[in-house]
């Protein structure tokens, strides 16, 4: 935990403790965060405002969290150190906010073409009539998870770095970092236009990519005290492999030292030996002013050795 820069560190924190709390409160007194906390649809009764940001805090299950907090901890790392912890959180909370409006305004679509579907006549302007009819149903439409903002994080790495290779499960080969944005986007939309009520919001993860690119190409065209990070991005990967290589070399320093054998210690201390008693026996002719300055040293080593 202490490699992990504050903003990153102090984020899946949260998001921990938010978890841990929603399951002793569901469990203990029957109280659901992430209804209170959730996203809801912004036509349903139980919608405030604070939700855009409450929600990517909460989490349905062990298994979501742990995608998304891994997700972070690989990937939000390396953009801190690029970015600093305040352009980072600032980035962080704004995607998230980002893919929650995408997510409210992808399900008004859908509750639309719902209520055409089935209400004879349905216009635009008897939406919120039929929300208000409906709401013990729109109120289940709720949404939680960091993913919108983590998908950010994602986008953000693959343009700073967009030629470094990284490792991805399960393909065999590393790929750019550029393609791996790509993959993950068209992921997204595949399984946005082709599965329906699989309980995920792959729209919101698109939004999240969506306000981070636009984000960033604003950077880039106004850059400031150092844009969006491309160079800083490339200084940080050359000092990683610098740092790599010294400490390789220092390793292959090491293993080229033979060890000394019994012989060779004792040859060697021998002659040391010889050589204070050659210093000694100055001394007692000439005194401790005769000595040269190696000739002290020696004898001031000696004696520290001894201690």
């Amino acid at each position: 935990m202490r490699s992990i820069p504050t903003a990153t560190k102090n984020l899946l924190v949260i998001n921990v403790l938010a978890f841990v709390a929603m399951l002793l409160l569901k469990s203990t007194f029957g109280v659901d965060l992430n209804d209170l906390c959730g996203l809801h649809f912004f036509l349903a009764s139980d919608f405030h405002f604070y939700q855009l940001v409450t929600y990517m805090f909460m989490h349905a299950n062990f298994q979501h969290i742990l995608f998304n907090m891994f997700a972070l901890w690989m990937f939000g790392c390396v953009v801190e150190r690029v970015w600093g912890a305040k352009k980072f959180i600032f980035y962080y909370i704004s995607c998230g906010i980002g893919a929650g409006l995408f997510q409210e305004l992808a399900q008004l679509v859908q509750f639309y073409f719902i209520a055409e579907a089935q209400i004879p006549g349905f216009a635009v302007a008897d939406l919120l009539t039929v929300a208000s009819n409906s709401n013990a149903v729109l109120n289940l439409w709720t949404t939680v998870g960091a993913s919108g903002a983590i998908y950010a994080i994602l986008l953000a790495f693959g343009m700073i770095f967009p030629q470094e290779r990284i490792f991805i499960f399960p393909l065999p080969i590393p790929i750019k970092g550029k393609w791996f944005v790509v993959i993950c986007a068209a992921i997204e939309l595949i399984l946005a236009l082709s599965t329906s009520g699989d309980n995920v919001a792959h729209l919101a993860h698109l939004g999240g990519m969506l306000f981070g690119y636009l984000m960033i190409k604003y950077w880039q065209k106004h850059p400031g005290d150092g844009g969006y990070g491309y160079y800083k991005g490339h200084q940080f990967f050359d000092k990683l492999h610098d740092k790599w290589e010294q400490r390789t070399n220092r390793t292959k320093y090491k293993n080229d030292i033979k060890p000394e054998s019994d012989w060779d210690y004792n040859a060697r201390k021998q002659k040391e030996q010889e050589e204070i008693d050659g210093i000694l026996d100055k001394i007692r002719r000439s005194g401790y002013d005769s000595l040269t300055k190696e000739e002290k040293q020696k004898l001031f080593d000696q004696s520290n050795n001894k201690k």
